[in-house]
């Protein structure tokens, strides 16, 4: 069983102690929180499958075909998902003994997130196109088909992009600044005639041309505008390489420190369980 889902199980059972209303809320956790037990199993492939269909509402909706056709059913399906949700959402804060502690975890804040799109929709209308953020509750499904072990992988692009940060905020500090020079001397190189007509204007042109995306919306018409632009574009490709240099380091250093705590300080050993305290092989204490 998932320990998250024993140790609030366990909670429940002090605080309330051995009532109804303490049976009950411990049936309803295992139901919503539990994955071993066949109920848990059913209610979190049944939340999947409605996860699913209520994404694949909204996406069909923002076509203009099937909205014209079909716009009542889906909308009607919408509210109907909706509100099955918020009754999922009630149903997990009642049974659990710190509400705010879930409601403040990273998915009792995408499970809230998932719901308010919808009734925002009632003041701001296209609000409930948002609601394709429900497709992040999928990520229950590293626990409910025991997956879990995948996510020591995530943690581990966490700490790379993580032990980045100060890099990749000097880069992109350094490339706001060239784009800034660059725009302002295409700006003066072709002027407004051309279509460079501001320098916020020729900014963006030149974010388009050093990230080599190139819409072409703008292009310069001078030989020396185009000359310029070349010099850009060829600078670009080098610019593109230095965030994946930087986390390609990051991930090498964060793979090998995750590494060096799996091994076994006695006998050498690796793959152990991210959560082992002694080594499979030796049974000598791990660091």
């Amino acid at each position: 069983m998932d320990p998250t889902a024993i140790d609030e199980q366990a909670l429940i059972d002090s605080d309330l102690g051995p009532n109804t209303s303490a049976a009950w809320r411990a049936k309803l956790h295992e139901i919503i929180f539990g994955h071993e037990t066949p109920a848990g199993r059913g209610f979190d492939v049944a939340l999947i499958i409605a996860i699913g269909l209520s994404v694949l509402a909204v996406v069909l909706e923002s076509v203009e075909s099937l909205r014209v056709q079909h716009g009542t059913r889906l909308r009607v399906a919408e509210w109907v998902f909706t509100a099955l949700f918020t009754l999922e959402y009630v149903l997990r804060v009642l049974c659990v003994r710190r509400p705010l502690r879930y409601a403040t975890s990273f998915f009792g804040v995408i499970d809230l997130l998932a719901l308010l799109p919808t009734y925002l929709s009632i003041v701001f209308p296209g609000a409930q196109f948002l609601l394709v953020i429900r497709v992040l509750r999928f990520l229950r499904v590293f626990r409910i088909l025991k997956l879990v072990r995948y996510l020591s992988e995530a943690e581990l692009l966490g700490r790379a992009l993580w032990a980045s940060r100060r890099k990749i905020l000097v880069f992109l500090l350094t490339v706001l600044t060239l784009v800034t020079i660059l725009g302002s001397l295409m700006y003066v190189i072709e002027g407004g005639e051309h279509g460079f007509d501001n320098i916020p204007r020729s900014i963006y042109w030149a974010v388009v041309t050093l990230t080599t995306v190139g819409y072409g919306d703008i292009s310069p018409q001078t030989g020396l505008g185009q000359a310029f632009a070349t010099i850009i574009m060829i600078l670009g490709y080098g610019i593109i390489a230095v965030p994946t240099g930087i986390m390609t380091a990051e991930l090498t250093n964060a793979a090998q420190g995750a590494r060096g705590r799996d091994a076994c300080p006695g006998c050498g050993a690796r793959g152990h369980a991210g959560d082992a305290a002694y080594c499979r092989c030796c049974g000598r204490g791990l660091a």
